[in-house]
């Protein structure tokens, strides 16, 4: 996968916007004493994002790509978390506030949507055979009885 690739996915595309809006609209209206705090909350969660999708997109069977899109919409609810509690600080201008509530809004309908696609395309499910399982073969345990470990001692 390249970057071009990527570019041309639009739910990455609008991810990646949207942590950028985080760094550039949203961060600077924090205060210095929450650097290693909420601003560094922030920056993780919307870095991870667009991350998150990058790599299930990376994944070729598409379960694997669904659970990282599950990673990333957590991250996105996390942002929403960090954001509304930046804006009842004191922190953030009700319009920033406002327009990063709508952004993320749309960006988690876009998400849920590319889920749905990904779980009806189902990419990649040819190549790992239907009819295998996974089972372990059972082991007898030895039970103890705990008057002749103690007689036996």
């Amino acid at each position: 996968m390249t970057v071009m690739n990527l570019d041309k996915l639009e739910v990455w595309v609008r991810a990646k916007d949207f942590a950028l809006t985080v760094y550039k609209d949203v961060i600077p209206h924090l205060p210095a004493d929450e650097k290693w705090n909420l601003t560094q909350q922030l920056k993780q969660a919307a870095q991870s994002i667009p991350a998150n999708i990058a790599e299930g997109h990376g994944r070729y069977h598409f379960l694997d790509n669904v659970r990282f899109c599950y990673f990333a919409r957590g991250s996105l609810t996390e942002v929403q978390s960090h954001i509304t509690l930046a804006q009842d600080l004191g922190y953030l201008p009700d319009d920033i506030y406002k327009r990063m509530t709508s952004h993320a809004e749309s960006l988690g309908k876009q998400l849920n949507n590319y889920i749905a696609y990904l779980k009806r395309s189902k990419q990649g499910e040819r190549e790992f055979p239907s009819n295998y399982t996974v089972r372990e073969e059972s082991v007898t345990y030895i039970l103890d009885n705990p008057e002749e470990a103690s007689a036996n001692h």
